[in-house]
């Protein structure tokens, strides 16, 4: 597969679309614009390299905004334009050359992945390729009255992200004059074939307060649920592992992995929230490498599996079932754990514990149970 790189134009000072900060640093649906406009090309098993391109002196902004997402980017400063912002990330790029490159404006939070798909499919046989809608309204020109119509037929309303071949691209941009409004402009000016590729109306492109609300309505997605619920025996040892933290004890967990009985059922709560099966489909007990494997691993994959859908994981709750060891001295630093490994999704995390008042398997101290509801916003 050819090797693909995609820039992120985040240098805009626009504040028509309200909020009183530049647009790609306002919370939509809450999140940032720009953590949504970069994650279609992090998740994106085809994309390498994600350049961001911002203002100057917007880049602590920009990290803050990013959260977990900023160590899997690199940030360029931009120019006083888009054609002296992209030009700055492909510079940026250039010292490691991608053969491909897709230029996506923060300004379409919502893009998603069967576009980037169509893009990158038609640079297999153009130069370049560029997300497009037909224009579907009449058109009429006029100044108060109408005074004529215009043809709708071959007018295309274009989105991106657009892809190119990344050196002819760098070259095209190198000698072009300036006041392009978009890549594809600078491409056909340098005589390269852009090609049109169906685009979708959840790449908006949000810039007024209205483009706003209708976003934020299309990044409510579809709310979906999980849950998963674990057991492990005690055995012999002196620590146990529980969501991720290390906890003296007379007895450890037994398990083929670390038996972090509070990790494995939040992970196939989330698995279960997208249709994945569940733990044991994805890590087999019977595979040795799994051996004593720490449980983090599993929730990440999780985690990284509802990225690639698109989706964010909005709430993870675990609650601990055992008469031993107490948990209260140790619950902070448990949901500080678990919120660090999902921390690219940046859920509401709570971890609870409690006991069965000495019934069952837990109240006679053989083991630990425990269940975790994890809520996920997958896109339409």
């Amino acid at each position: 597969m050819a090797s693909v790189a995609a820039i992120v134009v985040a240098a805009g000072r626009g504040t028509r679309a309200g909020g009183g900060v530049p647009k790609q640093f306002r919370p939509l649906a809450g999140r940032p614009m720009l953590a949504r406009a970069v994650e279609p090309f992090l998740a994106h098993p085809g994309v390498g390299p994600v350049v961001v391109v911002v203002a100057a002196g917007e880049e602590d902004r920009a990290r803050e905004a990013l959260g977990g997402q900023a160590r899997r980017v690199a940030l360029v400063r931009g120019g006083a334009t888009r054609q002296e912002s992209v030009r700055a990330g492909l510079e940026r790029l250039a010292a490691a050359p991608p053969e491909r490159v897709l230029i996506h404006d923060a300004a379409r939070p919502l893009v998603p992945r069967v576009v980037v798909d169509r893009v990158l499919d038609a640079l297999d046989r153009h130069p370049g390729a560029c997300p497009a809608l037909p224009v579907v309204d009449s058109l009429r020109t006029g100044n108060g009255t109408l005074t004529g119509e215009v043809p709708r037929e071959g007018l295309w309303r274009v989105q991106t992200p657009q892809g190119f071949r990344f050196a002819e691209l760098l070259a095209a941009h190198r000698r072009a004059a300036p006041g392009a409004t978009d890549d594809a402009a600078v491409a056909r000016a340098a005589g390269l074939t852009v090609a049109l590729v169906p685009g979708d109306e959840r790449a908006m492109k949000v810039t007024t307060e209205a483009d706003f609300h209708l976003a934020e309505a299309l990044a409510g997605g579809l709310t979906v649920t999980g849950t998963g619920f674990d057991v492990h025996r005690f055995g012999p040892g002196d620590h146990l592992w529980l969501c991720g933290v290390r906890i003296p004890h007379d007895a450890g967990l037994v398990g083929h992995s670390d038996a972090d009985v509070a990790l494995h059922a939040l992970t196939d709560a989330l698995l279960g929230a997208i249709g994945a099966g569940d733990i044991g489909v994805h890590f087999p007990p019977s595979e040795p490498q799994w051996r004593g494997a720490a449980s983090y691993r599993f929730l990440a994959h999780a985690a990284r599996l509802v990225a690639e859908r698109g989706g964010r994981i909005v709430h993870a709750d675990v609650t601990v079932i055992a008469e031993a060891p107490r948990l209260g001295p140790h619950r902070a630093a448990m949901t500080a754990r678990v919120a660090e490994i999902l921390a690219d999704h940046r859920p509401l995390v709570s971890v609870k514990a409690t006991t069965t008042e000495g019934l069952g398997f837990t109240g006679r101290r053989e083991g630990i149970a425990a269940q975790a509801v994890a809520t996920v916003r997958l896109p339409i």
